[in-house]
């Protein structure tokens, strides 16, 4: 990439955050509109695996036939995680202020790496248990600000629901590492959003929901979040990480929840207390802290196995 093109990468990266902050404000206006969380989850896959369809069968047809009953499986248990995971954050919105949610959703790096370490046995650097130690205080001090009067119906029940989406988001991950070995990222994101589809759109039926005769701004809503965050911004993340560190990426991430909140404050008129910004402040230093620690530990790891190599020649 020449010199000019050089901040390309970075201004995708930056469009990527700026839409996956909508987020949060387009589920609050179709939670405004009386369209329930288990509907806004099921119509936001739904729409995205249709329009995934044609793109994915036309470009991986080949590579999705070639998937095996143990890679469904995978895709099965991956997007059922994926499911639960928009489910109940979606839902947090409904009880808790977009500040809170989307902070305590973004919490879902310390999950992985926790899993990772209990699942798979791989060790952590010591970077990974501050940042733990940090995420962990922050939660506390946004619980604490909740609890003393927070945005929202009921905010410590949205609370623990976005920690529950954080917990489902990082399953979604550790399940979805065995498919994202042998498997490109088009036919990846098609079967697991395909199958988070399926599953949301037989919950909601079995709560009683029903993505039919909903007002026509819910339906502009459903397919912007769709085409938005899920889409776009999600693939602007996946782009970028060709050009720059996959630490750049992550840390960037963590600016969703900061725009969410600014975009709150100025379009939903969602008040953020002091507590509950230094708590978020201390939350996502806590996730910076982890991720950075953790990749420069993998650097640190691929650099003594090619100095292994380079000495064993």
């Amino acid at each position: 990439m020449n010199q000019r093109r050089a901040w390309l990468p970075y201004l995708v990266l930056l469009g990527g955050v700026l839409v996956a902050s909508t987020a949060a404000i387009m589920i609050r206006q179709a939670q405004q509109l009386g369209v329930d969380s288990l509907t806004i989850a099921a119509g936001r896959l739904t729409f995205a695996a249709l329009v995934l369809t044609p793109i994915a069968w036309s470009r991986a047809g080949d590579e999705l036939r070639r998937m095996s009953r143990r890679d469904w499986s995978w895709a099965l248990a991956s997007g059922g995680f994926l499911a639960l995971h928009f489910a109940t954050w979606i839902s947090s919105l409904a009880f808790t202020s977009v500040a809170s949610s989307t902070a305590l959703v973004a919490t879902n790096p310390i999950f992985v790496a926790l899993g990772s370490w209990l699942l798979f046995r791989e060790r952590q650097a010591a970077g990974v248990w501050l940042g733990v130690l940090l995420t962990v205080g922050g939660s506390i001090l946004i619980g604490f600000s909740d609890s003393s009067g927070g945005s929202g119906a009921n905010p410590l029940l949205g609370d623990v629901l976005a920690l529950l989406g954080a917990l489902g988001g990082s399953a979604y991950f550790l399940v979805g590492r065995s498919l994202r070995r042998h498997l490109t990222t088009l036919p990846y994101i098609w079967a697991v959003y395909s199958t988070a589809a399926v599953v949301l759109l037989v919950w909601m039926t079995l709560a009683g929901g029903s993505l039919w005769g909903l007002p026509p701004l819910a339906y502009l809503l459903l397919l912007g979040l769709a085409l938005g965050p899920q889409l776009l911004g999600h693939t602007a993340f996946n782009w970028s990480i060709r050009y720059v560190s996959a630490t750049v990426v992550t840390v960037a991430i963590l600016g969703e929840p900061i725009g969410s909140t600014i975009l709150a404050f100025w379009l939903l008129d969602q008040p953020v207390r002091p507590l509950q910004v230094i708590g978020g402040l201390i939350l996502l230093g806590g996730i910076a802290a982890a991720t950075l620690a953790e990749h420069r530990a993998q650097r640190d790891a691929r650099q003594a196995v090619e100095i292994e190599g380079a000495l064993a020649q």
